[in-house]
């Protein structure tokens, strides 16, 4: 190979991005995971009187605390307001195979909701689909309670 001339390479590093800590629930978020165990879903009022979920402790727009008397349940059914598909999963999703990462609307609420969904197939997917939620066996009090989204019965 002469002195100039340039060789192609190609640089590959391995990034694994993860979050390894437990984060403190606090009073309003705690009801929201205790709603799960539940099967319920909670969300808080704000000051303009829109209903997030997950609740916040404070106003998004006010920064006014918003307190335990401003928890309302919603859902739990709802509806796709956008979505992604991913055609093949890793081992870390929530679903063995293929689904779509969904903004889920639930009835109720005023922000959308991040879950997975599982419609069956892409072609089955679509904005303003109707979804419910499955949930697991035994819940536990963690956003892993609901398994996926699914097609509305």
């Amino acid at each position: 190979m002469a002195e100039n001339e340039e060789t192609e390479q190609s640089l590959h590093a391995t990034h694994v991005l993860e979050y390894p800590f437990r984060r403190s629930l606090g009073p309003i978020l705690e009801k929201f995971f205790t709603g799960l165990a539940e099967r319920r879903f909670i969300g808080s009022r704000a000051d303009d009187g829109r209903v997030l979920v997950p609740p916040a402790e404070f106003d998004p727009v006010t920064a006014a605390r918003l307190g335990e008397d401003r928890l309302i349940e919603v859902g739990p059914a709802g509806i796709v307001t956008t979505w992604t598909w991913v055609g093949k999963p890793t081992a870390k999703h929530p679903l063995d195979r293929p689904f779509a990462w969904a903004l889920i609307l639930l009835d109720g609420a005023d922000a959308p909701f991040l879950h997975a969904v599982d419609a069956g197939g892409e072609s089955a997917m679509r904005t303003g689909l109707r979804v419910q939620p499955r949930w697991v066996e035994v819940p536990q009090g963690s956003i892993r309670d609901v398994c996926w989204f699914e097609k509305e019965d």
